[in-house]
């Protein structure tokens, strides 16, 4: 649960409590999240999928839909299906889904965990996503501690196990990353929009899809920082306002020189 709350705190919060320079307690130092965007993933990692299928990360970032990644692992007694069911509840709410426009790939971070589980997870989800023909895109991986440890290092995730509990202290968040496996976008917490799930999938998309209306709407948007969201852009929604104004005075304007010819050729 603090863990939790760390995630979710307001960047302001978090400045103070940095700058208070309290030490974290000893299990969780070193578990949160350092952002690296533009950073790319190795793909080439083994894992095995919830099938028993030896795979690498290729099959998942190496093709033409965004991803949106989760660490955390499938024995976990409440943030992992936080976010999870976060998540699902979000994309219950779009147009879009899982195969057909995005991937969803879960990996867990304990190397203990075996694929029957993981199995046993995506068939819960993909029934609570209440969609069966979105089976194929929903992944879940499990893997060996070098796995786990070089992909969560290239995504600035930081994690630690605690012996005294048997868990894994760990952040909440979503990472969402291109097709070609580059991260675009950190959505920490355990609850999100659907705007910014959907926002987050169409920047990570790099407008490889999504309809001219949908690019139009993302413009009108950028992510703020402090809030870990995506908030109106005035400037950009002006700009778009003015450019349709033109156009729409041009068009009346060419209607009216039309007819006025017409009048004159009749005359």
């Amino acid at each position: 649960m603090l863990l939790c709350l760390l995630a979710l705190s307001p960047a302001p919060a978090r400045a103070a409590a940095r700058d208070r320079k309290e030490a974290a307690p000893r299990e969780l130092q070193g578990v949160g999240i350092t952002e690296k965007l533009n950073a790319r993933v190795p793909l080439d990692m083994p894992f095995t999928d919830q099938d028993g299928n030896e795979v690498t990360l290729e099959k998942y970032m190496g093709g033409r839909k965004p991803v949106i990644l989760l660490l955390g692992y499938l024995e976990c007694p409440m943030l992992c299906t936080l976010v999870l069911n976060g998540l699902t509840e979000s994309i219950q709410q779009l147009n879009w889904m899982p195969g057909r426009e995005f991937q969803i790939v879960f990996v867990s971070i304990d190397p203990g965990e075996t694929a029957p589980l993981a199995r046993l997870k995506k068939q819960a989800y993909v029934k609570e996503y209440g969609k069966p023909e979105s089976a194929s895109g929903w992944t879940f991986l499990v893997g060996n501690k070098n796995s786990i440890a070089v992909l969560a290092e290239s995504l600035g995730f930081g994690y630690a196990y605690d012996r005294t509990k048997d868990q894994y202290a760990h952040p909440a968040v979503l990472m969402f990353l291109t097709p070609d496996g580059r991260v675009s976008r950190y959505l920490a917490g355990v609850k999100f929009d659907p705007k910014d799930v959907k926002l987050a999938l169409f920047e990570a998309a790099d407008g490889k899809i999504g309809s001219p209306v949908e690019q139009v709407y993302l413009s009108c948007f950028h992510y703020d920082a402090g809030q870990g969201a995506y908030a109106p852009a005035a400037f950009r929604i002006m700009q778009l306002g003015a450019a349709m104004t033109v156009l729409l005075l041009g068009i009346a304007l060419a209607g009216f020189w039309f007819r006025e010819r017409s009048k004159k050729k009749k005359s």
